[in-house]
């Protein structure tokens, strides 16, 4: 089957600082990674690596020809990333000591998304293929009425946060993806019968993760690794996820692999870069036993 990802394309700017700045505060970084980001491209790759067939819809300025590029040496179809006047969306990503990180995004070209860009990209789509939705670029609440009027599934990764845009996608959504704070936001913030009918796949960073629907929840534990940069581990884990999902894995399968690939992501400086294989994340297993 195939994955549409109606997704974010940037150019990250990654700072290794000693710690995070404080408001007013000036601080040195030891160095600067210039590569792929931005979670839609993540999430893309990472269903490649994983092995699922994954079609990106898009947007780039005339600085991101590379951008595509790269998404396309991973394995992701590029025939729906479109070309703008507006400058290609980039993060200013620091990354502190101990691996955390702060984000300051431009939207930028992510934004130019059209709909009619988007519906000729589904015009081969078919029931069962999956649509997956971030809030990093426009156009997501005519992209899941129109994946829903062609019988798609829905993945919708509610992040960054935006109550508005999670309470216009979610009745669309037969997966919601957040981490814990987000989760949080979702219970606070929208009435407990949203959520109705929809899957949880809910992130808790070093704790594991869980999948949750209506009749079960699967717990998955992250494994023990010594991070290096945790910017993406996210997105790696839902892209690796949701190509298992595709495959037919079961949820447990799925979710153990999907930690794995993030485990392994973050021992790696970068984002899409970081990003492991299949083989790797089979590897990967084989040692963890």
């Amino acid at each position: 089957m195939t994955i549409y990802n109606l997704g974010s394309i940037n150019i990250d700017h990654a700072y290794h600082v000693p710690n995070l700045p404080r408001p007013g505060e000036t601080v040195a970084a030891a160095e600067l990674i210039t590569g792929l980001g931005g979670k839609g491209a993540n999430q893309s790759i990472a269903i490649a690596r994983a092995g699922g067939q994954v079609a990106h819809i898009g947007a780039v300025g005339q600085d991101g020809a590379w951008t595509v590029e790269a998404l396309r040496a991973a394995g992701v179809d590029t025939g729906a990333v479109r070309v703008t006047d507006v400058p290609t969306g980039h993060a200013m990503i620091t990354v502190d000591a101990a691996a955390e990180n702060t984000i300051v995004l431009f939207p930028g070209a992510n934004t130019q998304i059209e709909e009619p860009q988007i519906a000729v990209a589904l015009r081969k789509a078919v029931p069962g293929n999956w649509l997956l939705l971030q809030n990093e670029t426009n156009a997501g609440v005519a992209a899941a009425r129109m994946a829903r009027d062609k019988g798609l599934r829905v993945a919708y990764c509610a992040a960054p946060f935006d109550a508005a845009a999670v309470a216009e996608i979610l009745p669309f959504a037969d997966l919601l993806s957040v981490n814990e704070g987000e989760a949080a936001q979702v219970r606070a913030k929208l009435p407990g019968a949203a959520l109705a009918g929809c899957d949880l796949l809910v992130t808790y960073g070093a704790r594991g993760a869980a999948f949750i629907s209506s009749d079960r929840s699967v717990n998955a534990a992250a494994f023990k690794v010594d991070p290096v940069d945790t910017t993406g581990a996210g997105d790696t884990f839902l892209g690796y996820a949701l190509a298992g999902f595709d495959a037919g894995l079961t949820i447990e399968t799925a979710l153990r692999r999907a930690s794995a690939a993030a485990a392994l992501q973050v021992t790696r400086p970068g984002a899409a870069e970081a990003i492991p294989t299949a083989r790797e994340v089979t590897d990967f297993l084989v040692r963890q036993g």
